[in-house]
């Protein structure tokens, strides 16, 4: 998953130094949540105990959770890339789990609480509201002519 991810983020081919997977975000600094996960791999699909961090419209993971200036992040998840976060119990047969869907794929993570589990799924839904690409008034549809509304709403 972070593999693909990575490559949809920054391009085809495989992460290069020179790239910036951060977007310029101080994700080391006052994120919007940050906290322990569990993370399914995405070709081994082992579980990997991981820090998260959201910030920016982006879900940032790392080994440890001392996080600086100084680190890389593992993964990077853009959230406006997402579709869907929501509980995933039924699904994985893990209590407090969730997804996170994009497109192309789903993601899984497991909290260690239901408190948790609903505080992440309520960050990370309400941060793919706020980075989402949004409807302009250029693009609202009158559905009884088929044309475009130049704004005028009366």
């Amino acid at each position: 998953m972070a593999a693909s991810l990575w490559r949809a983020v920054m391009g085809t081919g495989a992460p290069s130094a020179q790239a910036d997977p951060t977007d310029g975000v101080d994700f080391w600094r006052a994120p919007e949540r940050w906290g322990w996960l569990d993370k399914q791999g995405e070709y081994i699909k082992t579980w990997r105990r991981r820090w998260f961090v959201l910030k920016q419209g982006k879900l940032f993971w790392f080994k440890d959770s001392t996080v600086t200036r100084a680190s890389v992040p593992r993964g990077v998840i853009p959230v406006a890339t997402c579709l869907t976060v929501k509980g995933a119990e039924d699904v994985l047969n893990r209590k407090f789990a969730f997804e996170l869907s994009t497109p192309r794929e789903t993601m899984y993570f497991v909290a260690d609480s239901d408190k948790e589990k609903e505080e992440w799924i309520n960050s990370i839904g309400r941060s793919i509201v706020q980075h989402s690409r949004s409807v302009t008034d250029d693009e609202i549809v009158d559905y009884d002519s088929g044309q475009p509304t130049t704004g005028d709403r009366s």
